[in-house]
C-alpha cells in the first residue's frame, strides 16, 4: 500500500496526539479538589495560614506552584505546595479557605478542578 507524502504525515501526527491524549501531560491533572484550614504546621514546617494562597499535594515538591481551575465556574487561582495531602480518596489537591473562596466553592467543600503546574 502506498501513501501519499501528506497521508503518511498526517498518520504521524493522529498517531503522536493519540499517545500525548492516551498518557496525558506530566505538568497537568484534573480531579476533585476540597479546601481545608489547620491550626498547626504543614508538612513543610510552615504554619498554615488559611489566608494564604496555599495548598496540599501528594508527591508535588514544596513551593511548586500550581494553576488550579474550577471546572465548574472557570475561575483559577495559583496556590504554592507547602503540604501533604489530600488523604481522601477520588481528591487530587487540597487547597487553603482562601483559594477555595476564590475558586467559589467553599460552601460546597468540594468541586471539580484541573491543575497546571507552573
Amino acid at each position: 500500500m502506498n501513501m501519499s507524502r501528506a497521508a503518511a504525515s498526517a498518520a504521524v501526527v493522529a498517531a503522536g496526539l493519540m499517545v500525548v491524549a492516551s498518557t496525558g501531560s506530566a505538568s497537568a491533572q484534573c480531579g476533585r479538589a476540597s479546601w481545608y484550614a489547620l491550626n498547626s504546621k504543614t508538612a513543610s514546617g510552615e504554619r498554615m495560614n488559611p489566608a494564604a494562597m496555599t495548598a496540599a499535594h501528594r508527591t508535588l515538591p514544596f513551593g511548586t506552584k500550581v494553576r488550579v481551575t474550577n471546572s465548574r465556574n472557570g475561575r483559577s487561582v495559583v496556590v504554592r505546595i507547602n503540604d501533604r495531602g489530600p488523604f481522601i480518596r477520588g481528591r487530587v489537591i487540597d487547597v487553603s479557605k482562601a483559594a477555595a473562596k476564590s475558586l467559589g466553592f467553599v460552601g460546597a467543600g468540594h468541586t471539580a478542578v484541573c491543575m497546571e503546574r507552573r
